[in-house]
């Protein structure tokens, strides 16, 4: 599909929205601008201002919503340079709950949240800078 083909929902996929553009400090979904550490939920909700608990570093706490929220499969947007990292132990205590989680750097995460969020309850969270 080209850019802007995506269509709003995916049966039992969820809801979907679609991340248009990450930049530096910014990220645009269905439209809107954000400049702030967001979470998208499997639904299609966007909770922006999200903080973690220690700046870099992405514990279960951290995300804890979002995993309440039963997604297949996390993004995590670990930066434009890709410096935030999940801690350790994270992927292999989401795995057990039946969820993969994928981290990348920005571009990469939003590639890939709106090719898989056609097919899987996905939800994402994106650390908007470094």
């Amino acid at each position: 599909m080209a850019l802007g083909q995506y269509p709003k929902t995916v049966g039992e996929g969820g809801g979907f929205v679609m991340i248009e553009r990450c930049d530096f400090g910014s990220i645009v979904i269905d439209g809107k601008r954000y400049s702030s550490d967001l979470i998208i939920y499997p639904d299609g909700h966007v909770a922006d201002s999200w903080y973690r608990k220690v700046g870099h570093r992405l514990s279960s706490d951290d995300i804890e919503r979002l995993i309440e929220s039963e997604p297949e499969i996390i993004i995590a947007g670990t930066g434009v340079s890709g410096l935030m990292r999940p801690e350790e132990g994270l992927e292999k205590q989401l795995r057990q709950k039946g969820i993969e989680l994928l981290p990348a750097p920005n571009k990469r995460a939003m590639e890939l949240y709106n090719q898989l969020s056609l097919k899987k309850r996905v939800g994402a969270c994106f650390h908007l800078t470094c």
